[in-house]
């Protein structure tokens, strides 16, 4: 992969005169895998999580935990490789960190008690985390403008097919083994997809723009990075339109299957068609879409969007309409969904173009501030119990609401030419 060399130091905001290098299909391939691994690590699981009550004598509370220990770990260990790899370049920080995945996860498999499994459980996400930001800062270094946003949609064609195949295979895998054979399956996952990161991944950042700094060199520079109005705008629009996702991946299962009567095989389909959407858009968006319309105009109908069908669906759920079926509420949330391959690519791509020389913590910020959100909105879907699905709606409207109002208020698209 041949290197190219852009100004030493460019402040936070400023446009870089990056070079486009294109990847081979491998290399595409390894940071779809790098993002896909995260999901698989946490859907795979899911079908499982009955049986580890059982096996480990542990509440179905403390089981919850080994889920809710490995978004943390993804969410925070963001913050700690993302600056490593602008200091020490990509490979380094990538190459431990998986390699410290595959020895959490592998020791995730022989755990004797459930305090254990949680512990490795974060430390598999806190290693797992270096995929992720990594995958998005060599994008970053190989990519700029509309090439960064085509590439990102590439990855949402790759990494956006992991959280529907992952419960389908963590089933398939409880056919033929117990609990422990997923984590033995994701070891050798990580464990192949560690040798084809050393074999094949070559570095990316020169080293003339990596960061000497340490420590509080990396905090003063997410520090300016959050003191950008808009890039700060951007990671909040991608943020809230994230949460609006995870809200609805939370509650889909319980709001389709327990209020509207679905069978897991109708659920499982739909969840299915509503991920093609997003992966779908995601292509139109990097295919038809890029180059011929700025990425804040695609950006803001990706947006709009959002809120038209999270406010068809909370006008549905709250029974303005009378008492609705199954399928108007499926459209709207298939509308919703494939409205993300709008907002999130091009969020990011938006973001990571203000940041040529520190795309690690900048893309630390992204990942972190996603999960986060992420976190916050999933529980909110089930604050009004379990016989209404408005508040899935209304977590949903408020986000995408949210996004546009930061994406309007600090990005202000209208001031700049793209």
């Amino acid at each position: 992969m041949p290197k190219t060399s852009t100004p030493g130091h460019i402040r936070t905001g400023q446009r870089a005169p990056v070079t486009t290098r294109r990847t081979g299909l491998l290399v595409t391939l390894v940071l779809g895998g790098l993002t896909a691994l995260p999901p698989l690590s946490m859907d795979m699981y899911l079908p499982a999580l009955p049986e580890v009550t059982g096996a480990l004598h542990a509440p179905a509370a403390t089981v919850q935990l080994t889920l809710t220990a490995c978004l943390v770990g993804m969410a925070l260990g963001q913050l700690v490789v993302g600056p490593m790899s602008d200091k020490w370049g990509r490979r380094r920080p990538l190459l431990i960190g998986m390699v410290i995945y595959v020895a959490a996860t592998a020791v995730c498999a022989f755990a004797p008690t459930a305090e254990l499994l949680i512990t490795f459980r974060l430390l598999q996400g806190l290693a797992g985390a270096a995929g992720i930001v990594i995958a998005r800062a060599v994008v970053r270094d190989l990519y700029d403008g509309m090439e960064m946003a085509r590439f990102f949609s590439t990855l949402m064609l790759i990494s956006g097919v992991a959280p529907v195949v992952a419960p389908l295979i963590g089933g398939q895998i409880l056919r033929i083994t117990d609990w422990r054979g997923v984590f033995v399956v994701l070891t050798v996952i990580g464990t192949f997809l560690t040798f084809i990161v050393w074999k094949w991944l070559h570095e990316t950042l020169p080293p003339e723009r990596r960061h000497s700094g340490g420590v509080g060199d990396a905090l003063r520079t997410m520090r300016g990075l959050l003191a950008d109005r808009v890039f700060t705008g951007y990671m909040l629009s991608g943020g809230l339109a994230f949460a609006a996702l995870f809200a609805y991946i939370s509650a889909s299962p319980f709001v389709v299957q327990e209020i509207y009567g679905a069978s897991p095989q109708t659920f499982s389909l739909l969840f299915g068609v509503n991920s093609i959407g997003l992966v779908a858009v995601g292509q139109i968006n990097g295919k038809l879409l890029v180059g011929r319309i700025s990425l804040d105009k695609a950006l803001a109908i990706g947006l709009t969007i959002i809120i038209l069908a999270a406010t068809a669906l909370l006008l549905l759920t709250a029974g303005v309409f009378g008492k609705p079926g199954l399928f108007p509420v499926a459209a709207g949330l298939f509308v919703l969904m494939s409205a993300m391959g709008l907002a999130m690519p091009n969020t990011n791509a938006q973001a990571l173009m203000r940041t040529p020389n520190a795309a690690g913590s900048a893309s630390a910020l992204l990942g972190t501030s996603t999960f986060l959100l992420g976190a916050v909105a999933s529980p909110l879907v089930g604050i009004a119990g379990e016989g209404t699905a408005v508040p899935m709606a209304v977590v949903q409207l408020v986000c995408g609401v949210g996004a546009a109002v930061c994406f309007l208020v600090l990005c202000r698209p209208w001031q700049r030419r793209h």
